[in-house]
């Protein structure tokens, strides 16, 4: 499977600065104007028919080959083995603990000095001298003031 993406991958990339050189080299509708005058384009390398034909039919080609290639990748791009779940669903699997000291998970393990524990108020008022003030939780209580 790795091979065939490699192969596909390939004949993109080739066709595509092929498609732009042959573009590039392909004169425009009004340069066929000068020819019905006698500009002299029958002598060219391509025949007396010019090379509108041979360029065109070579440009449709390998435009329907870098379309094939593109579609086949985008195919082999989303195909996916069956046990596989989405980015969010890998995201939720805790990661393994650490040795490192416990450090509270949440806000209050990213606020310097959170790491302490903080008693629970005992009502909605607490009464002076029972502990530490109750931080509140967007911590914003971290954030020193002048």
């Amino acid at each position: 499977m790795n091979v065939l993406l490699t192969i596909v991958l390939a004949v993109q990339m080739l066709t595509a600065p092929g498609m732009i050189g042959l573009i590039l080299v392909q004169h425009g509708k009004g340069a066929d104007m000068g020819a019905a005058f006698g500009s002299g384009s029958s002598g060219s390398l391509f025949g007396a028919s010019g090379s509108a034909n041979f360029l065109s039919r070579t440009t449709g080609i390998l435009a329907a080959v870098f379309f094939a290639c593109t579609l086949l990748l985008a195919y082999f791009g989303n195909a996916r083995p069956a046990g596989s779940g989405s980015v969010l669903e890998r995201a939720g699997i805790p990661a393994p603990a650490a040795s490192a000291p416990a450090v509270p998970v949440g806000p209050a393990g990213q606020i310097p000095g959170g790491a302490t524990s903080v008693p629970a108020p005992q009502g909605p008022a607490t009464s002076p001298g029972t502990g530490a003030p109750a931080v509140p939780a967007s911590g914003a209580g971290a954030i020193p003031t002048k």
